[in-house]
This record gives structure tokens, C-alpha cells and sequence, in this order.
């Protein structure tokens, strides 16, 4: 098994939370990782975004060329990657940002309100956790669990209290895709 993905979205959107999240996840799960972020100088408001592999085998190199999976959380990130997924490939779109459709009918493709699901928690900052529980409830690229125990080890002990909320979301977004089926 290997997982190519590209998360990308705009600076605080917590794009490099969410790849860092899944690494810790894959690494806590015995699987090889890499975790490659990207961002432009302006930070908050500017794009981002990372490459994470999550591989039983060891990883030759942290660059994603052809992803398995793209995460877009906003327009330009939809824009700048859609064709960097293979043909096969997953698209998840936050479709609370994007308003146009994928392009592409080669993929598999899913959109996920993340921010409106995010605000009905009460807390608009979960969303990328809402579109990761949708990732993992379609490839399975790791348990529940053990992506919490990655947001547990990505917070730390000082934001231990936001675990339930994040958990909430990562499960509502698990919710949407099995609704979908």
C-alpha cells in the first residue's frame, strides 16, 4: 500500500496540521511517511500546501509528482492540482469554498461541505478535520484511532481540550462519505 497525497488550501486553513496529522498517524500505524510543506511567504491568506506518502515500503523521496489523492480546500488549490491526480485517482473538494466542479471525470470524485460541517460544530477551524475523516473513510489509509492518537501527538498537551471537537469533525466527515455511498 501506498498513499500519494496533496493537501492544499490557503495559510490558516491548517493544511500543514492536516499533513502532520496523517504523517504522525502513518508513523504511529508502522508505516513508512514523508510530510513535504510548501508555503508562500505571506502565511495566513497565502496558498499552502504539503505532499504526504504514507507507504508500507520505504519512501524513495518526499516530491509527489502524480498524486493518489488531492485534498483542495479552496479554488486555486482545485485549480493549481487537479490535474497532478491520476487517472483512478480521489478528489476531495471542500465544497463550502469551491463552487465550480471537478474538470475531471477520470477520478473519484467527493464534496464535502468541510465548513459548513465545521460550523454546525461550532467551530469553523475543524474543517480540514472534517475533510480528513472523509479521506480516511475512503481509503482507509488509517483507523480512527490512530489518527486521533496523530492529532494528539500534532496538538500537544496544551490543546489537549480540542481533541473532542477535532474528533467530532473527523467523524462527521467519516458520516458524509458512508451517507454517499
Amino acid at each position: 500500500m501506498q498513499q500519494q497525497l496533496v493537501i492544499s488550501g490557503f495559510g490558516g486553513q491548517g493544511v500543514m496540521s492536516l499533513g502532520q496529522v496523517l504523517t504522525y498517524a502513518g508513523m504511529m500505524d508502522d508505516k513508512q511517511v514523508s510530510w513535504l510543506p510548501s508555503y508562500g511567504p505571506e502565511m495566513r491568506g497565502g496558498s499552502a500546501y504539503c505532499h504526504v506518502i504514507i507507504s508500507d515500503d520505504p519512501v524513495g523521496s518526499p516530491i509527489i509528482t502524480e498524486a493518489d489523492t488531492l485534498i483542495a480546500m479552496n479554488t486555486p488549490s482545485l485549480d493549481a492540482f487537479e490535474d497532478m491526480v491520476v487517472p483512478g485517482g480521489l478528489l476531495l473538494i471542500n465544497s463550502s469554498l469551491i463552487s465550480r466542479k471537478a474538470k475531471r471525470t477520470d477520478v473519484d470524485v467527493h464534496y464535502v461541505p468541510a465548513n459548513d460541517i465545521a460550523n454546525e460544530l461550532g467551530n469553523s477551524r475543524v474543517a480540514g478535520m472534517v475533510i480528513l475523516g472523509a479521506y480516511i473513510e475512503l481509503t482507509k489509509a488509517v483507523s480512527l484511532d490512530i489518527l486521533v492518537e496523530g492529532l494528539r501527538k500534532v496538538l500537544g498537551e496544551k490543546k489537549e481540550k480540542l481533541i473532542p471537537i477535532n474528533r467530532a469533525a473527523i467523524e462527521k466527515g467519516m458520516e458524509l462519505v458512508r451517507a454517499q455511498a
